[in-house]
């Protein structure tokens, strides 16, 4: 009895460490692509060498599969901003208007919009990603390939679970920026304001 006993838990465990080992990049980019749309709530920490404290934003967002992000900035100060693969608007008293992008801020905020997404094809084109833990709770390491990212960032690391809840971005110069989503939820369909902002 002791033996049976002995090989079901062995069983058991080994189970248990295939399924974790099973998780893996395209099962993580199936899980986060899943939702059409989620919403939430962030709070960015910029850590600047030169200052003691961070700089803290806070604000809400609104994830669209098929269209883009919804970044509405709440505190210091209010801003809306639409991040699509067409590139970066900024909404003002008379309607959204596309910003001035260097180089370097494009990548970005390309880099932003696949992670968010679970785009982990995109994101291999210019990282070695190295992925840990399961479907429950996972953690995406990035490390620059590209030129041009390696003079931006250093490493990003992106954790979740059903979604994404923590993005750090250590930067080359010695900057890093810490970015938490909280309260996300995920729905099927976009409001009629929110479907009108992304796609006009």
């Amino acid at each position: 009895m002791r033996r049976v006993s002995t090989i079901w838990l062995a069983l058991v465990l080994l189970a248990a460490a295939t399924a974790a080992r099973a998780f893996d990049l395209q099962e993580l980019q199936a899980q986060l692509s899943e939702p059409a749309v989620i919403r939430g709530e962030f709070t960015q920490e910029k850590h600047l060498r030169a200052l003691p404290q961070p700089l803290v934003s806070q604000g809400r967002f609104v994830l669209a599969r098929d269209q883009g992000l919804l970044w509405l900035l709440r505190q210091p100060l209010l801003q809306d901003y639409r991040i699509t693969d067409a590139g970066v608007a900024r909404r003002n008293a008379d309607g959204w208007h596309m910003t001035d992008q260097q180089r370097a801020a494009a990548q970005h905020n390309r880099l932003f919009l696949a992670v968010l997404r679970g785009d982990s094809s995109a994101l291999a084109r210019d990282f070695d990603l190295q992925l840990s833990g399961t479907a429950e709770r996972w953690q995406l390491a990035l490390t620059p390939r590209a030129a041009l990212l390696r003079q931006i960032f250093t490493q990003i690391l992106i954790s979740g679970g059903a979604t994404p809840d923590r993005i750090e971005l250590y930067e080359a110069q010695g900057d890093s920026t810490l970015l938490t989503l909280e309260n996300s939820q995920v729905d099927d369909q976009l409001s009629a304001d929110e479907h009108h902002d992304l796609t006009h």
